[in-house]
């Protein structure tokens, strides 16, 4: 990036912070099986956050403050992104699955080592959407830290006209918060990582069910 882009992206981010805070202090958060969570810290380990890009306004702000490392794109996007999450108490390894992606896997084996929960947007950057890739079974296979699924809803949004359908609940909506059963992957071999990847796209679909009928509870 050009020094003029990154002041560019330093400025939406300085700006852009205070307003989803101020928005997500008026969301109401319904939240179902966060003793999955629990169990995981409690055994030691250490989790690796998955969930569909488009919920990731939302899951920044549920889980804040928890040192949690995430992959940003070494891109403009990815500059004014990161320059937001970090203010919200995460930490970034800079790659894609396009470019830098094996050196971001790198920094994030080395974090869950240092004690940092890692967090995948399964179909990011570019999708497709809902098709899960294989960057976080790898890494769950290579450390032996198991992945923790998740799924957001909101009864009231906007829905953006994107490739993700990024979903931002509205002021005063019910964000409803489905978090999975732990998924723990055995090794790095194809036909596991395969297996699981369509394991952990059913645990998401599952979750996305109780999640909106969370909304309606």
């Amino acid at each position: 990036m050009t020094p003029g882009q990154v002041r560019k992206a330093a400025l939406i981010a300085a700006t852009a912070t205070p307003l989803i805070r101020a928005l997500a202090a008026t969301w109401r958060w319904r939240i179902d099986g966060f003793a999955h969570y629990d169990s995981i810290v409690a055994s030691g380990r250490q989790p690796i956050f998955a969930f569909w890009h488009g919920r990731i306004l939302p899951a920044t702000l549920f889980w804040k403050q928890r040192g949690i490392v995430v992959i940003t794109s070494q891109n403009f996007d990815g500059e004014w992104i990161a320059g937001i999450i970090r203010r919200f108490g995460y930490g970034t390894a800079r790659g894609s699955t396009s470019r830098g992606g094996a050196r971001a896997l790198v920094q994030l084996r080395r974090e869950l080592a240092d004690g940092h929960p890692a967090a995948f947007t399964l179909d990011g950057p570019r999708g497709p959407a809902r098709v899960a890739q294989p960057g976080a079974l790898f890494l769950a296979g290579a450390t032996g830290h198991p992945i923790l699924p998740f799924h957001i809803e909101a009864d009231r949004s906007w829905t953006m006209n994107s490739w993700d359908r990024t979903q931002v609940p509205k002021p005063w909506s019910q964000v409803s918060v489905a978090i999975g059963e732990p998924i723990g992957v055995a090794d790095t071999e194809g036909a596991t990582i395969e297996a699981k990847r369509l394991e952990l796209e059913q645990s998401l679909a599952a979750l996305e069910r109780t999640a909106t009928r969370g909304m309606k509870s």
